[in-house]
């Protein structure tokens, strides 16, 4: 016998909520853990209920994904969720349906409500100046915080001073091909924030294009700007990426698009599939040209490597042609000494080296025979022999008298 563990993923509906953001400018829309918890059951434990791991999904109505402008990051299941990004005035007119489902990985139950975003217009929109910073000690969520963004806002307002200042986009520097940190010292990841004002650019922002601080910058050197002490206690800006775009300046591209079609492939007509009564054909050539040809080529290509190896051999005889005489006379007389010496090393008459002598079994007293045989070859004797062996084999030969 064994169980069977259904679980039933519950789906609770939420009223829709309406957002109004500007084109052009920064949206940002928190998706608060706390606020769906209430439709999730309670935790076991008492005061344990916002350790829930919950994770959202965002996508537009209809769609697998969002709309290209609007960017979503939560970090863990335990941290909120944020949306965030810029709209654009082609966005305006028509609400954005946004589905926003939250998953309780304890629970596997699911609450889903829908985001209505309605793009406004705004007055003298886009900005005519617009500068774009890197912040190297933030990550986009850190940046996202309505705290942290509102202080950076206002470094730039002091800075620059203009009249209308707004937060144009946010974007991590991993979505401009950046780097993963490594896991320490507390790194991040960095954040691009773009900026549009209605007056020109200070003249602290323009120290950055002085000959000197590009000459700093291709070296890889921190520029000397004055202002940066003012961002220095919050922000660490890189003033070697910053961007100024005067848009008022830029020439506009126009692309020449084709209009877009409604999506339905023409009519053509019913498919016609080919007739069963095919033509015959004969494959011969085919295989003349794939198996026959390649052999041919083949078997010459082996014929004449076989001759090249076996009967264009030069031989000993073209060899000793090609070979200076007194070279032949100098090899022919060392393998003569060679043999002589030879043939003279078996004939002495030397006594056998011990190892070959006959010797006894030390349990039957059997005589075992010696290790080598009887036709031994003299010339792999051992140089060194016992010294009686050595008496009877040395004769120092005598001097006959005269007389005799």
């Amino acid at each position: 016998p064994f169980a069977t563990i259904i679980s039933f993923i519950t789906l609770i509906s939420h009223a829709d909520r309406n957002v109004y953001p500007s084109a052009g400018v920064l949206f940002v829309h928190v998706l608060e853990r706390e606020y769906f918890k209430g439709e999730f059951p309670p935790y076991p434990k008492a005061g344990d209920s916002s350790n829930d791991p919950i994770t959202f999904n965002t996508n537009l109505k209809g769609y697998p994904d969002r709309p290209g402008w609007l960017r979503y990051i939560q970090r863990t299941p335990h941290s909120d969720g944020v949306l965030y990004g810029s709209p654009a005035s082609e966005h305006m007119g028509k609400p954005t349906i946004i589905e926003i489902t939250a998953y309780n990985k304890r629970t596997f139950e699911t609450a889903r409500h829908n985001l209505v975003i309605n793009i406004m217009s705004i007055e003298e929109f886009p900005l005519p100046y617009q500068a774009e910073f890197f912040i190297k000690n933030m990550n986009v969520e850190e940046m996202l915080a309505s705290e942290v963004l509102g202080d950076f806002l206002g470094a730039v307002k002091n800075v620059w001073q203009p009249e209308r200042l707004n937060a144009i986009n946010i974007t991590s520097a991993l979505d401009r091909g950046g780097r993963v940190p490594l896991p320490i010292n507390d790194l991040k990841e960095g954040v691009y924030v773009m900026v549009g004002a209605d007056v020109q650019f200070s003249s602290c922002l323009r120290e950055v294009e002085t000959p000197q601080n590009q000459l700093r910058c291709s070296q890889e050197m921190e520029p000397v700007i004055s202002c940066d002490k003012k961002f220095r206690a919050q922000f660490h800006i890189d003033w070697c990426k910053i961007s100024l775009v005067d848009i008022t300046k830029v020439v506009p591209v126009h692309s020449n698009r084709p209009d877009a079609g409604t999506g339905v492939l023409p009519d053509i007509g019913e498919y016609n599939p080919p007739s069963e009564s095919l033509k015959n054909r004969d494959y011969f050539a085919d295989f003349l040209i794939t198996l026959a040809v390649p052999s041919a080529v083949a078997m010459v290509l082996f014929i004449i490597l076989a001759y090249s190896m076996c009967c264009r051999r030069e031989g000993v005889q073209k060899r000793n042609m090609q070979t200076p005489d007194i070279q032949l006379v100098h090899h022919s007389s060392i393998q003569k000494s060679t043999k002589e010496l030879r043939s003279m090393s078996k004939n002495r008459e030397i006594s056998w080296p011990l190892s070959t002598l006959p010797v006894f079994h030390p349990v039957s007293g059997e005589v075992v025979p010696p290790i080598h045989p009887d036709n031994y070859e003299t010339t792999s004797m051992p140089l060194m022999q016992t010294q009686t062996n050595l008496q009877n084999q040395i004769q120092i030969p005598q001097q006959q008298s005269s007389g005799k």
